[in-house]
């Protein structure tokens, strides 16, 4: 299962942990897999190279990780929107991905 949990400090999410696998299909046609890792990267792209936020980033196999180290707010319609679209692929996937949020 491919498990994702997003940060949050106060009203403000303040990055993302994914890891793991979906195990929905064989390694190269997953969808779900696929789903999950083009949100994480294009989530984490756009924090770091086009708003150019102060952001830690992490990844490998089936893992990748976000914390963004100042000024979250200009980064909240991003991580918002990825976290809608992964709730969403979770009510129609509940045994390949599960979504947390965890105050910080």
């Amino acid at each position: 299962m491919i498990r994702v949990q997003f940060f949050k400090k106060g009203d403000m999410l303040t990055g993302f942990e994914s890891k793991g696998h979906s195990y929905a299909a064989e390694c190269g046609s997953d969808i779900v897999c696929a789903f999950v890792s083009s949100a994480c990267y294009m989530t984490a792209n756009t924090v770091t190279e086009i708003l150019s936020l102060d952001a830690a980033t992490r990844d490998g196999d089936g893992y990748m990780r976000l914390s963004i180290n100042s000024s979250p707010e200009k980064a909240q319609d991003i991580l918002n929107g990825m976290k809608l679209h992964l709730t969403e692929l979770q009510k129609e996937y509940p045994e390949n991905i599960k979504v947390t949020i965890t105050e910080e």
